[in-house]
């Protein structure tokens, strides 16, 4: 399993991170299964929200109790949560941060959180508000590090006006067909072609300029959820073509290449599964030892429908 360290922190993680977003209704073996296989593949970081689970805090409260980790269960284990979703709206008030990451370690029975993100961006949003939350969460020790989730650079940049701690991580979607983070930069410039409407704020190189580690949710899924890419010969035949092909070159399966073309890319990004199958997570973990070759990963870029003018 590839580690990567990031930077402005003394993480060392997996490339691949286990999302618990479906666990809800999964049993207290499931869910050790699950966990399980994901550690014994290598995988040191998990991913959870306060809104998994339809029920605020339900996905971290199966975890805490399947898991019930022992002190050297959580010494090994990076665990991640976010906050900020509420029923129909987005709230980053410091008073909802707060109530929110106790809620959290009850449920998820630890004493911290290694990492704590702002779950998309709250247009009402108040950085000094924000930056209370972080100062009185980061004293207490309750969390060590910080960072948001499906922002731009604009965004980051004014949270940064008041909060002190580094923002080390954004959460954003990218998959081989979902993939304006990289594609719009190719076409950079290009009148009239889709494919470069801005539409990141250049964020991929910026993160990679402020030494920010980019996690990739969604990784198999065609566009906003509308089902995965991988198999979908109907939509993707020549991409599925490429996935056979380049999976069994490198003896993995072409999930597992869908993990590797991200992992491949030089700003070091995370790639965040949804799988609650253990078998899918060691076939991603494998995906993510592959290193592609530039024919390969460009191969799979133009296949998807992506331009190189």
């Amino acid at each position: 399993m590839k580690q990567i360290d990031i930077p402005r922190t003394d993480l060392s993680v997996s490339s691949v991170i286990l999302g618990l977003m479906r666990i809800g209704k999964m049993s207290d073996a499931e869910i050790r299964d699950l966990v399980g296989a994901g550690l014994d593949a290598g995988i040191n970081m998990v991913d959870h929200a306060d809104i998994y689970g339809g029920m605020r805090h339900h996905c971290e409260t199966r975890f805490g109790e399947a898991l019930r980790l022992t002190q050297a269960d959580r010494e090994r284990m990076v665990i991640q949560t976010k906050a900020g979703i509420r029923e129909k709206f987005f709230d980053f008030s410091e008073e909802h941060l707060l109530r929110s990451v106790e809620g959290s370690l009850k449920a998820l029975r630890t004493d911290y959180l290694d990492v704590f993100l702002l779950h998309r961006p709250d247009a009402l949003v108040e950085p000094e508000e924000v930056a209370s939350a972080f100062d009185k969460l980061h004293a207490a020790g309750k969390v060590r590090h910080f960072g948001v989730s499906n922002q731009s650079p604009g965004q980051i940049e004014l949270l940064k006006t008041a909060v002190r701690q580094p923002l080390v991580v954004n959460q954003v979607q990218l998959s081989i067909t979902h993939a304006p983070l990289v594609a719009e930069g190719v076409a950079l410039n290009m009148s009239g072609l889709d494919q470069s409407i801005g539409r990141t704020s250049g964020l991929l190189d910026w993160s990679r300029k402020e030494g920010m580690t980019l996690q990739a949710w969604s990784p198999f899924q065609k566009s906003f959820f509308d089902g995965p890419f991988v198999g979908d010969r109907e939509s993707h035949p020549e991409l599925n073509d490429a996935l056979d092909e380049i999976a069994s070159a490198h003896g993995v399966t072409p999930t597992g290449v869908a993990v590797a073309w991200i992992t491949r890319h030089p700003a070091r990004m995370q790639v965040v599964l949804g799988t609650t199958k253990p078998g899918r997570v060691r076939e991603c973990v494998a995906g993510a030892g592959v290193d592609l070759s530039r024919q390969e990963w460009y191969r799979l870029f133009r296949a998807a429908g992506h331009i190189l003018p």
